[in-house]
């Protein structure tokens, strides 16, 4: 069997101190990647990322997907403990992946290359002058503050122009990415499309509980499992052929905009939920998990067959 190891933040370890509220994500996703995996012949152990280079001889490959904790004021430990691992066995997404999605400033070079990215507007720091631009330039009234490194909705804020100026500790702490806000979200929804090895492997749409926007679960966001049109998957497909490489896994997340067509918020491919329960089979009979399975098995081949030449 190879061994294979999903690297993890400490809030994300099974019964540690100040485990997250959505642990249950953990289990869901293990409880199909464990068995899938093994089918593949690959035994998969969860770890803490921290000090994971320490461990990483011990492995085939490793997969950051549940470091939930990496942008909380610990992105340069984190990217520093990757590059160890990376030279140590096969880091999947590779290191230069991870590290450029680290940062959401990749949506300005994904708009360059092509992909139906939303309007964006970096800041390198909140500014009441800096928001008074991006309303111009963004024409709207409603804006979402992102922090440029973040996720789950961490330190993001809904701002309505003319209300009080955001609490700085609510604030994204360094740069941030600003983005119209888009009412569609909190009706129609969120769409989330998996890829694994480049290729497609289901969809769903992620609701907000009534009054919120956030569709994550921490704030009572809800999934369903959905089937896109011919047309829906080729925008998500454009997203995918913007890239010059092809990741081990890719989340792509996409809003409808005021034009009735879907655009990209975020290409998620350091540490994304892959919404595994929405994927046919259950257990080890799960197509997205044996999808990613297979993609990484062939990655472990093709590296192989490479050091053998």
């Amino acid at each position: 069997m190879r061994k294979v190891a999903i690297l993890a933040s400490d809030n994300m370890m099974p019964n540690s101190v100040g485990e997250r509220a959505d642990s249950f994500e953990r289990d869901e996703e293990m409880g199909k990647l464990v068995p899938a995996f093994a089918k593949a012949g690959m035994e998969l152990d969860l770890i803490p990322w921290r000090g994971a280079s320490e461990r990483a001889e011990a492995y085939e490959a490793m997969l950051p997907l549940l470091v939930w904790d990496y942008f909380e004021g610990n992105e340069q430990a984190f990217i520093s403990e990757m590059a160890k691992v990376d030279a140590k066995t096969h880091l999947s997404n590779r290191f230069k992946t991870l590290r450029w999605n680290s940062d959401k400033t990749y949506l300005d070079e994904l708009k360059a290359l092509g992909a139906p990215v939303i309007q964006t507007v970096s800041l390198e720091r909140v500014t009441q002058a800096g928001l008074t631009k991006a309303f111009e330039t963004l024409e709207t009234n409603r804006i979402v503050i992102k922090p440029q490194i973040g996720g789950g909705a961490w330190r993001q804020v809904l701002y309505t122009q003319g209300d009080p100026f955001p609490d700085k500790e609510a604030l994204p702490p360094q740069g941030a990415l600003v983005q119209a806000f888009l009412p569609n979200v909190e009706t129609e929804g969120e769409y989330s499309f998996l890829f694994f090895g480049g290729k497609f492997s289901h969809a769903l749409v992620k609701r907000p509980k009534k009054g919120d926007y956030r569709v994550q679960s921490l704030y009572g966001g809800r999934e369903e499992t959905y089937i896109p049109s011919s047309r829906e998957r080729a925008t998500a497909r454009a997203v995918m052929e913007a890239l010059t490489f092809t990741p081990l896994y890719a989340r792509v997340d996409l809003i409808r905009g005021l034009s009735g067509s879907l655009q990209l918020i975020e290409l998620e491919m350091l540490e994304p939920y892959l919404y595994l329960s929405h994927a046919e089979g259950e257990g080890g009979d799960n197509q997205g998990a044996q999808k990613l399975a297979q993609a990484l098995l062939k990655e472990l081949e093709q590296l192989e067959a490479q050091n053998s030449v």
